[in-house]
């Protein structure tokens, strides 16, 4: 997630969110599919998830579409990044071993804050249960470590659209909701692992 707003105003929230997605009720399956979302106050009553609303421009070519099953692939690479010709921002993929192409872009024009520049930045996961359903796993259910879903060779991007390691940056912390159900690791330099089997009901 990439975004800009002033805690605790979520109404403000400028976002960007770029990920994968298991959600029966947006997809009719259970299967991974490529998640983008935006909004301009936190998905109060602007934006949309995938390609569900006006927003997000798709390019020419792009080597995958909002929305689209990932289809068995376990390493996927994604940059976000502010033109510095024309200020939009735009999104670019890759499967693992492949070079990044560009999938498509938002446009300057939908944001208010994020216009100008992020102020915030966030890696991670999230599971959602409703009523008394147990909640569900998150990553591949395992326990941060070795064998547990991971975010690795995070960067950030400068103006100039150069990339750096984020190291030992203030302010960057790990934020779990309920470690009864899930954990994240340590953040090492550029990575970091997390998960957990759920089941969880509060």
């Amino acid at each position: 997630m990439v975004g800009n707003y002033e805690y605790p105003h979520i109404d403000t929230l400028n976002i960007i969110q770029v990920g994968w997605n298991i959600q029966p009720s947006l997809y009719g399956d259970n299967k991974t599919h490529f998640l983008i979302g935006w909004s301009t106050d936190g998905y109060s009553s602007t934006g949309c998830f995938d390609l569900k609303c006006d927003g997000f421009v798709l390019a020419k070519h792009a080597p995958i579409t909002p929305g689209d099953t990932l289809k068995g692939k376990s390493k996927m690479s994604f940059k976000i990044f502010k033109s510095k010709d024309n200020g939009d921002w735009w999104l670019h993929f890759a499967h693992a071993g492949q070079k990044f192409a560009p999938v498509g872009y938002w446009p300057q024009s939908l944001f208010n804050s994020l216009k100008f520049y992020s102020n915030y930045v966030s890696w991670g996961g999230y599971t959602t249960s409703y009523g008394e359903k147990r909640s569900p796993p998150m990553g591949n259910g395992h326990w941060p470590g070795p064998d547990s879903a991971a975010f690795q060779d995070m960067q950030y991007v400068n103006e100039d659209e150069t990339t750096y390691r984020p190291g030992p940056v203030p302010g960057l912390q790990s934020w779990v909701t309920n470690k009864e159900c899930y954990k994240v690791s340590d953040f090492m330099i550029d990575h970091f692992s997390y998960g957990g089997p759920g089941g969880c009901t509060n």
